[in-house]
């Protein structure tokens, strides 16, 4: 195993210290950039070292991160790459990784083309890590994959790689409510998944993220952007959100913690909160009304089902919809933020700063703020009077 990682960030502080107390003029500067080192062994007898330095810090890592195109990818490839690991970002579409390539130093982010289809691209992906982190997940069948082929397939393909080149740590980015028997489609895939990579790499971190938010995310940027959204269960559908970044803090401290292997996480918000509250609340701050349309689910699969086949841009789906009538269930025995260390962000703490480019024209045309609004906005902007 691995032994306890060292805070690189702190032992450049240590360095500098340390080089301020060498009086003899002599110590060069190649010197001291080689007093803070650390060698560790991980669990296959591979060394990593570690060397201090911001941006061009040397992490030793290794790490595939399948799904790096997505959402929650950006920020996990930015966090293990500007720390100085190795990021191998398997990809299918050339226009769809180029923002990945100034999340680190030159030469840190390393990209390969991938099919889940290709056993042989996906073991090339891997067989140099130290580290893979699945972050695959479909919303919606398309034409060219179902949920089942992405969600359980992909994975036993993937994790199969993983266990042919004894990677030392595996972990699987599952989703909330997912369980082998749940009756929507896209829990129940998201279960199987989990129970594959558990048959082959019993050692996998499976992680369970609560509906994510963030600057590009598809919860309440999918609400801000619609003059209209259509639900099927009056928006009562509750789940506690989650900050992406909380999440993408997460997935990294387990690259460093040996302790999460074999461990299931579920990261979610503090605050519980209903469709209609959040509708609720980005309508408050866009200043302007989301209209609302319940359709029944009878109406609203079959509708959905042939208005995808019709259109080339994803409306919604039918799991989408089987989703709306499950609230969020807490898994007792899953361990939680407070185990990794990590104080998750409430949402209402970042909804300005998200959405504030939604708001309506109507909101440059209000009547200057009162003494009252002016001091709960400097709860929320940190205003400084002096300035």
């Amino acid at each position: 195993m691995a032994l306890p990682r060292h805070c690189t960030r702190s032992g450049a502080a240590l360095t500098a210290q340390s080089a301020r107390k060498v009086s003899a003029p002599t110590v060069s500067a190649i010197s001291r950039r080689y007093i803070n080192q650390d060698v560790r062994i991980t669990r296959t007898g591979k060394p990593i070292l570690t060397v201090a330095g911001g941006r061009s810090s040397l992490g030793g890592y290794t790490a595939t991160v399948f799904g790096a195109t997505g959402f929650l990818g950006r920020y996990i490839v930015n966090k293990l790459a500007r720390s100085g690991c190795t990021v191998i970002v398997p990809y299918r579409e050339e226009m769809a990784k180029r923002h990945l390539k100034v999340t680190g130093d030159l030469g840190r982010v390393v990209f390969l083309e991938m099919d889940l289809r290709n056993t042989p691209s996906i073991e090339e992906s891997v067989r140099h890590s130290d580290i893979v982190y699945n972050l695959i997940g479909r919303d919606y069948p398309t034409k060219n994959f179902e949920l089942e082929d992405v969600h359980v397939e992909g994975t036993e393909r993937i994790v199969e790689a993983v266990a042919k080149y004894d990677i030392d740590r595996y972990v699987h980015v599952s989703s909330y409510n997912a369980h082998p028997e749940h009756p929507a489609e896209f829990f129940r895939t998201k279960g199987q998944g989990e129970q594959v990579a558990r048959s082959i790499y019993p050692e996998t971190t499976i992680v369970r993220p609560a509906p994510m938010y963030g600057r590009e995310d598809r919860l309440l940027n999918s609400l801000a952007a619609q003059k209209s959204i259509v639900t099927s269960n009056w928006m009562q559908e509750k789940f506690r959100p989650v900050h992406v970044i909380d999440v993408a803090t997460g997935l990294e401290n387990m690259l460093h913690d040996d302790t999460t292997a074999a461990q299931t996480y579920e990261l979610y918000g503090p605050k519980e909160y209903s469709m209609e509250e959040l509708n609720t609340i980005v309508s408050k701050e866009t200043y302007r009304q989301i209209r609302h349309i319940n359709l029944p689910e009878k109406v609203a699969k079959p509708l959905f089902k042939y208005v995808n086949k019709a259109l080339w841009w994803p409306i919604k789906s039918e799991p989408q919809v089987e989703r709306e009538f499950y609230n969020q269930v807490i898994d007792p025995n899953a361990k939680t933020f407070k185990d990794l260390e990590i104080e998750p962000a409430e949402l209402m703490s970042l909804t300005y700063e998200y959405l504030k480019s939604y708001r309506s024209e109507e909101y440059y045309d209000l009547a200057p703020m009162s003494e009252k609004e002016k001091r709960e906005q400097k709860k929320y902007l940190h205003v400084i009077d002096d300035q």
